[in-house]
């Protein structure tokens, strides 16, 4: 049996040379034939250089060059789609995901399992600001979604060969693949692991790709935001209109004038944020049709070192 393993890597040339002997010192006391591929997400330092060399001692390495920087999913997504092995496994190249892990997710996958995903146990220093937007976000999009993704769970997993067609299948060009992986089914299995420091440079995902990142999962698998902003409309156009029933009654009837200029601007600037809140929403989901609706490959390979 075969085992692809798949690294994304961006501007990780420290780390190169030592996930690769880990890898290849994990692989060789499982007894199973193996593929590592490498996929360079527009790498500006040695990255690319550092993989070349190990392809030209080891023809086990495979390299991926994208023309440019895609993101990580897009690596992930090229890594699925050139993998040959009967289970894949896809991993970080900074070395937090542990390699000596490996062995136990392939175990698990020789025991009927054809997901077995990895559950990341919290650092002890983690932020606690990290640690609170963590939690929400998977608690909000399990509870929009209606899908079970694990709390902390990580993009290092192993999918069988039969899972891993049926996601190559999806003609959605923003995989969101923590999703993904729960929305397939399949019979899963969680391994938690205590995440190891990073071997060497710094953490590629910035806040902002991290929100980019979360609001990618929340409008890929619910639209319970939309119904928001239509639930929110229908209230308060009921209270408008209730509102201005009573403001004609009190101006006719009762002849008053409403005083308050006060009233009238924070009701006018109420509005005007709802109303542009749900122009925001609605325009998140615009954004996602229009991008699939121009059909742009998900990446774009300069090169392929291997077969």
């Amino acid at each position: 049996m075969l085992i692809s393993i798949i690294i994304p890597c961006f501007n990780e040339q420290e780390s190169i040379p030592e996930i690769y002997s880990q890898l290849t010192s994990v692989m060789q006391q499982t007894g199973d034939e193996y593929e590592i591929i490498f996929v360079d997400d527009g790498s500006t330092d040695n990255t690319l250089a550092k993989l070349i060399n190990l392809r030209t001692n080891d023809n086990k390495v495979k390299i991926l060059e994208f023309s440019r920087n895609f993101g990580h999913q897009a690596a992930i997504c090229a890594g699925l789609d050139y993998a040959q092995g009967d289970a894949v496994i896809m991993m970080d190249a900074d070395l937090q995901h542990p390699p000596v892990l490996i062995s136990q997710l392939i175990q698990k996958w020789k025991e009927g399992y054809e997901i077995v995903h990895t559950i990341r146990n919290d650092f002890p220093d983690t932020s606690l600001f990290k640690e609170i937007t963590s939690k929400a976000f998977y608690k909000l999009i399990n509870v929009l979604a209606k899908i079970n993704i694990p709390e902390n769970s990580a993009d290092f997993r192993l999918l069988d060969k039969k899972v891993v067609g049926h996601i190559r299948a999806l003609k959605e060009k923003a995989k969101f693949f923590r999703g993904l992986v729960t929305w397939v089914g399949f019979k899963q299995y969680a391994l938690h692991y205590d995440p190891s420091p990073r071997y060497a440079g710094e953490s590629k995902y910035s806040l902002w790709k991290m929100l980019k990142l979360a609001l990618d999962g929340i409008t890929s698998f619910s639209a319970f935001p939309l119904h928001i902003s239509t639930i929110i409309g229908i209230l308060i156009s009921f209270f408008s209109f209730v509102y201005a029933v009573y403001a004609i009654y009190i101006k006719l009837v009762a002849g008053e004038a409403l005083p308050g200029w006060t009233s009238v601007l924070v009701a006018v600037l109420f509005l005007g944020g709802v109303q542009l809140l749900s122009l925001g929403v609605i325009g998140e989901y615009l954004n996602r049709i229009y991008s699939e609706s121009k059909a742009r490959p998900t990446y774009i390979l300069r090169n392929i070192y291997g077969d």
